[in-house]
């Protein structure tokens, strides 16, 4: 049985599995769902994104299902009531890079309220 800190960490875990899923990304009101109304973004590239400039580029990228990102090391610590950071390391066809994500619950939901990437070799 799952004790509140691990139900915590495991819903930020099955949500930023849902936000790397190729259909997930590929539907603006799906990816909504799941983004805090404040999120904000460091990308990988070193980008500042909020909800809409992710939203217009996750529309605009194409993502195939046969090379989906590979996650591993994922891990998640519950920071204080309602919210989660998770870390893990994303290899998106060979684009490697260190995340990590700040989930808080909401009236409906976990959503990711900030996310960073860091490429690494």
């Amino acid at each position: 049985m799952m004790d509140g800190d691990e139900r915590a960490v495991q819903a930020a875990i099955d949500g930023e599995l849902r936000l790397l899923d190729p259909e997930v990304r590929a539907s603006p009101a799906l990816v909504r769902e799941l983004l805090d109304p404040e999120f904000t973004e460091i990308g990988a590239s070193g980008r500042w994104w909020d909800v809409e400039s992710i939203l217009t580029m996750m529309s605009a990228e194409t993502v195939a299902s046969e090379s989906p990102v590979k996650v591993s090391e994922m891990s998640g610590v519950v920071l204080a009531p309602g919210i989660v950071h998770l870390t893990y390391f994303a290899d998106r066809q060979g684009r490697r890079a260190w995340r990590s994500s700040l989930w808080r619950l909401t009236e409906t939901g976990w959503r990711v309220y900030f996310h960073q990437g860091t490429l690494t070799d």
